[in-house]
């Protein structure tokens, strides 16, 4: 019996690209951790992360037409009284643009974390809380 040399050929191409892809997508997993004192811990990688990066989040910032009620301290009226009480705020829409969303964590903060580097970095995503609060 005779095997075709191409049809070899293709398994073992097809076999070798499917093992790198694995290979590849391996690494790229995301991890749960928790934010410490001087670093990152993450859940799977024993040792603590201190030179961690986080993810920033640039673009539009967005607000829509909004109604609010509350209390104001601390303005002066023309005779340079105190003012204070209750007020109603009402803000029209508006986009400010090359706004910038940077998350700040606290010790103790359970996060989301992409390892690169063989785990030697992590790029920090969010902040992860229970769906039930």
């Amino acid at each position: 019996m005779t095997t075709d040399p191409y049809a070899a050929l293709a398994v073992s191409l097809r076999e070798n690209a499917v093992r790198k892809t694995a290979e590849a997508l391996a690494g790229v997993s995301a991890e749960l951790g928790t934010i410490t004192g001087s670093g990152l811990k993450l859940d799977s990688f024993k040792h603590e992360i201190q030179d961690y990066l986080v993810a920033e989040f640039p673009g539009t910032l967005k607000l829509p037409d909004v109604k609010l009620t509350g209390t104001v301290d601390g303005l002066k009226d023309s005779r340079d009284g105190a003012v204070s009480g209750q007020g109603n705020f009402s803000f029209e829409p508006s986009e400010t643009e090359k706004a910038l969303l940077t998350l700040r964590y606290q010790p103790g903060d359970r996060v989301l974390a992409l390892p690169i580097n063989g785990g030697n970095d992590a790029i920090v995503i969010c902040r992860v809380v229970s769906g039930n609060g």
